[in-house]
């Protein structure tokens, strides 16, 4: 990868909350289908697994996206995030459409493929609305798929590892991007505290992490400091 190729990559990270934030508040029919999710499930009962619902996208939302590009060698960093599903997922797909949107262009997420992409797409989905282009995967092969996951990249074919951003970021010797919030808080954030704007700063230290270690995979140097814009 060279470094205009770079300007070919959006850096990418979502941060997802439940559509309701107690178990006990779930409607009727809603809570049926949980408890029947995790029926089989004999170590913890399903209202304590509720408190994962953020990572499934049936059960959860996108309440922000944080971005990353490079253009004219500076890395420009901005989120998209709002209470409102729709907005943040109607604004994400004119910015794929506008500058990201033919057949070199790729996405990049860390466990992306398993996290960030699926979910995307089938929020994208139960709003009933149109999947942007790059997110249209279904029946592809996998050379097809204009997706990088950083996790992907450093499993070098071990099926079984899993890496955290943060391990890789120390690792690599990059500064951590967790500070007084880790992923497991931002429902909290979110419901209890309703500060979007900590989420927001959360989500764009990971998006700027992100592009650090994927400049290490591909021998392209440190992105210093100086050379990131906030949008």
């Amino acid at each position: 990868m060279t470094k205009a190729g770079l300007e070919k990559i959006l850096f990418l990270d979502i941060e997802t909350v439940p559509l309701v934030y107690n178990y006990d508040n779930l409607n009727e029919s809603t809570r049926e289908l949980w408890d029947k999710k995790w029926q089989y499930s004999k170590e913890v009962t399903a209202a304590q697994q509720y408190a994962k619902a953020g990572i499934y996208a049936e059960f959860a939302k996108v309440v922000c996206i944080g971005l990353g590009y490079y253009t004219q060698n500076k890395f420009r960093v901005k989120t998209i995030a709002s209470a409102n599903e729709v907005e943040i997922l109607q604004q994400f797909s004119e910015l794929l459409k506008q500058h990201f949107n033919t057949e070199n262009h790729l996405l990049c997420a860390h466990n992306g493929k398993e996290f960030d992409f699926p979910f995307l797409c089938r929020r994208f989905l139960i709003n009933n609305m149109p999947l942007p282009k790059t997110l249209q995967i279904q029946g592809k092969k996998p050379w097809e798929v204009k997706h990088i996951d950083t996790m992907d990249l450093w499993k070098f074919g071990d099926v079984k590892n899993f890496s955290s951003l943060n391990l890789l970021a120390h690792v690599f010797n990059i500064p951590s991007p967790k500070d007084d919030m880790d992923g497991s808080m931002v429902g909290k954030t979110f419901y209890e505290e309703n500060n979007l704007k900590k989420i927001e700063t959360y989500c764009l230290k990971d998006v700027i992490t992100l592009a650090r270690v994927y400049n290490r995979f591909a021998g392209l140097g440190n992105l210093s400091d100086e050379d990131i814009i906030f949008v």
